[in-house]
């Protein structure tokens, strides 16, 4: 018994050691399943997570990939369901498939999206997965749309292309995106997070020369993200864009 509980105990040190939490699993089979994983920030933040690996993950030696999607307020919480409600693990759950890795974390109640963690989580998927490191995009709406721009303009070098949705962010810091290509999308009649919000962030990322294009929905109101994750030219643009590419 003194055995077994030893090596148990040198098990989960090494899985600390290597920045695994005792509780993350690594997923090696195709679909979308639940995963955590622990960062100590400021304090100990588990952060609970939807990954998705494509159908044919595993099958040859293939880097795929990478789209982070951050949801908006309204799926914070511990129920990791509600992280299917809208986006990319809503189509994935109602049968989809998709050539990225997808990783859809979910942020605590009463908290925003933390960059630390966010950069934390990723470094964690791109040293246990299949990543393409030239191909990592970040998406999300409202909340997530903040955090989109958020995320990239703290690590700037690290995306090959934002998709923000219905959010806003620092106009004054957006430059740093000047080498990033971005699609934006926003409804013009939203009452929630008005589009001048991301008007403001397009125009100054535009001021200093960056690749920006701009979708603005004339009768869409708050709910922009459910015919922008539909649309399938958004999935291609995408995978036309790559760091090292500009």
């Amino acid at each position: 018994m003194q055995k077994k509980l030893l090596i148990l105990s040198i098990l989960i040190s090494g899985m600390i050691l290597t920045g695994c939490s005792p509780t993350q699993i690594i997923q090696t089979k195709p679909g979308q399943q639940p995963q955590y994983f622990t960062k100590e920030y400021r304090k100990t933040v588990t952060t609970g997570y939807l990954l998705y690996l494509p159908e044919d993950y595993g099958k040859e030696k293939t880097k795929y990939p990478l789209v982070l999607f951050l949801h908006g307020s309204g799926e914070r919480g511990t129920d990791i369901n509600l992280v299917k409600k809208h986006g990319p693990p809503m189509l994935v759950d109602q049968g989809k498939n998709f050539p990225f890795i997808i990783v859809s974390p979910q942020c605590p109640d009463d908290e925003r999206w933390s960059t630390d963690v966010l950069d934390a989580l990723l470094n964690n998927i791109e040293a246990n997965y299949e990543v393409d490191l030239s191909r990592v995009y970040v998406t999300g709406l409202s909340m997530g749309g903040y955090g989109t721009w958020d995320l990239a303009i703290t690590y700037p070098d690290r995306f090959a292309a934002i998709i923000p949705i219905c959010g806003g962010g620092n106009a004054d810091a957006v430059c740093k995106l000047k080498n990033i290509p971005a699609w934006v999308f926003h409804g013009q009649k939203d009452n929630v997070v008005p589009v001048k919000e991301a008007e403001t962030m397009v125009n100054a990322l535009k001021a200093c020369g960056g690749n920006v294009k701009f979708t603005v929905y004339p009768e869409a109101g708050h709910n922009s993200w459910t015919e922008t994750y539909n649309n399938p030219e958004l999935y291609e643009w995408m995978q036309q864009q790559s760091l090292g590419s500009k």
